[in-house]
């Protein structure tokens, strides 16, 4: 029997209880309190939200103590809804926000049960607000839902962990780059709101993509440089971790090519919560911020019909950006592909030779209404990206993110996918990284190693599950691959195992008409593999070649290789691949804590944190929940 939802109701002494010995200071427009175990120990990572007329209007999440705090909260009545994976829902229906300080809140959850009633009894006056958005109430009775599933539709492609595989069998490994970052910051959500992330909304490429590394800067014309290192595997001291890092070629401000942006915006009624279409206005206004007058850009909505909320407006023109920015309004069905269509025609019309030319989508994923087939959608973007206008994609939001649409359409548009789970988030991808995220300084880049036998036994790479190509497809220039923007880094790994060192692999019978290996591969046993890479220009048809031998010698760990390790055991950690060796939640932080270098940002100390919340979720849940 599935679990129910379950919720409590916190009121009277409970939920009114004020700290006289916290450090919580409660005062005008904040509402803060402590959410507690019913052993009174503090709950971390618990998600709260203030409703309003049964529609949550802020959100916050308990910090490591059970303690949480919303800020600059507008005058109203409000109730408060805590949600945490594995507890019961709890709902505290009377605060209000005016002149004088609201009184603190304690909130106490209990654990679930390992089965629970199938529908729950509760008063009908909390209903609404006890009920996650899109659960149906009737009679003031609560059907039987998941706590956390509700009517979740999110989806995500399933992801097969890649398998170690035998050099001589299998000597060439291709696949094309990835630039995203959404993964990460849709971790980092989740392991906010309490949970761990579903295994397959784990990518661990884009978990390691998201940082940046202190690779060498491209010389001469070249788009990017390529580095190679090669050292002992952290979490199985018998196998060698193998890195591949590229740095793209980065663009001062003044160098940044004139911008004709069009901002194609869901406005449909999934959008109305405050992490969605209103992060999206605030993020937008931040990038209104830097436009130059050179620079363009458009509005076009889609919520049941398609319209153009801002036309094609010179960057100069601040105010009327921001008008028309905070004139938009959520509210409606979805009809993605009309949408798609106007944004491409404003972008054409408005096209700027030798400049940017790309269409931004910004959704939850919903395309569920008005787009007749997935397969006309791609091939509308494939088209426009012959032409020169590309697409990148921006997910938000929580419970509708179609996260597996939005790659496969950023991909298929020589775009990136990005989430915000923050603000600042956003600023980052618009603002901090815009060239990396704006700006293309190589199209259709390929990898393909070829591995020595006499060296490698057996590699497995990791991550890029979904980014694997044909070995045919290296020298087919009308192959599709990944793009890399300017100052981007990419970062790919090779666990290998060397020769004598078992292989849990079945053994292939030996092939009676395929010649034997060639001798002369021993002649060249001081190479452990080779890298080959393929890039066109970003207005180009025609792929260059580039290539790296790196040598079987190992050495000392560097920064670089060190954090991005670090990373990677944390992706196999939330995984629970079965390759995970000697990795623990302890050696992952070790190794992050050892190669955090420069973190002028924070994000490398942000990591730390999140490996501690991760490695606390992950104890809690004792089995590891939804992990693989």
């Amino acid at each position: 029997m599935m679990r129910a939802l379950t919720v409590v109701l916190a009121t009277g002494l409970l939920a009114g209880f004020v700290y006289q010995q916290e450090n919580i200071q409660p005062g005008p427009g904040i509402v803060a309190g402590r959410v507690a175990s019913g052993s009174g120990a503090g709950l971390a990572g618990v998600r709260l939200e203030l409703l309003r007329d049964g529609s949550p209007v802020y959100s916050t999440t308990s910090d490591s103590r059970g303690d949480f705090r919303f800020t600059s909260v507008a005058p109203g009545s409000y109730v408060i809804r805590a949600t945490l994976r594995g507890f019961a829902v709890v709902v505290h229906p009377a605060v209000t926000v005016g002149k004088t300080p609201a009184p603190l809140v304690r909130l106490t959850m209990q654990r679930l049960e390992a089965e629970v009633r199938d529908r729950v009894a509760i008063p009908s006056v909390a209903a609404e607000a006890a009920a996650p958005s899109g659960l149906p109430i009737a009679g003031g009775i609560l059907a039987r839902k998941d706590v956390f599933a509700g009517f979740n539709t999110e989806a995500y492609d399933h992801i097969q962990d890649n398998r170690f595989r035998r050099a001589s069998d299998h000597p060439l490994s291709t696949f094309s780059i990835d630039v995203d970052t959404a993964s990460y910051a849709n971790v980092r959500r989740f392991l906010g709101e309490g949970r761990l992330p579903p295994a397959d909304a784990v990518r661990s490429e884009e978990l390691i993509n998201y940082f940046r590394f202190n690779y060498p800067e491209p010389a001469g014309d070249q788009p990017f440089s390529v580095t190679t290192e090669l050292a002992a595997c952290p979490w199985n001291s018998r196998h060698r971790l193998a890195l591949i890092g590229l740095q793209a070629r980065r663009l001062d401000a003044e160098r940044t090519p004139p911008r004709n942006l069009v901002f194609l915006l869901d406005v449909s009624g999934s959008m109305t919560p405050p992490n969605k279409l209103p992060l999206v206005k605030s993020a937008m206004k931040m990038l209104a911020d830097t436009l130059r007058a050179e620079d363009r850009v458009a509005v076009v909505v889609y919520a049941g019909q398609s319209g153009l909320a801002l036309p094609s407006t010179p960057g100069n023109r601040k105010s009327v950006i921001r008008q028309s920015i905070a004139d938009l309004r959520a509210g409606g069905s979805t009809n993605g592909a009309s949408g798609i269509r106007l944004a491409y025609d404003i972008a054409a019309e408005n096209f700027i030779t030798g400049g940017v030319n790309r269409v931004i989508l910004a959704t939850d994923g919903d395309f569920n209404v008005g787009v007749t087939s997935q397969g006309e959608l791609v091939r509308l973007i494939e088209e426009q990206r012959e032409r020169g206008v590309f697409l990148s994609v921006i997910g938000v939001g929580t419970g509708n993110l179609k996260d597996s649409t939005m790659e496969k359409l950023a991909d298929k548009g020589n775009g990136n996918y990005s989430y915000f789970d923050t603000l600042q988030e956003a600023r980052r991808v618009l603002i901090a990284e815009s060239g990396a995220t704006l700006v293309t300084v190589a199209k259709d880049v390929k990898i393909q190693v070829e591995f020595n036998p006499a060296a490698v036994a057996a590699y497995r790479l990791i991550g890029y599950e979904n980014r694997l190509l044909n070995r045919e497809d290296f020298n087919d220039d009308r192959k599709d691959a990944g793009e890399i923007g300017a100052g981007h880094t990419v970062t790919a790994l090779y666990e290998l195992i060397p020769p004598g060192e078992p292989i849990d692999l079945p053994d292939v019978d030996p092939l009676k008409y395929q010649e034997s290996p060639r001798a002369g591969v021993e002649r060249n046993s001081d190479e452990i593999m080779t890298v080959k890479l393929r890039h066109k220009a970003p207005d180009g048809d025609r792929s260059r070649l580039t290539s790296v031998v790196v040598k079987n010698r190992l050495a000392p760990m560097s920064a670089n290789l060190g954090f991005a390790a670090a990373v990677a055991e944390f992706g196999m950690l939330l995984w629970r691949s079965e390759f995970l060796g000697q990795a623990t939640w302890d050696s992952s932080r070790a190794l992050a804590k050892r190669y955090r270098g420069e973190d002028p940002d924070g994000y490398r100390a942000e990591f730390i944190r999140l490996l501690d919340l991760a490695a606390s979720l992950d104890r809690r849940s004792g089995d590891g929940g939804e992990r693989r």
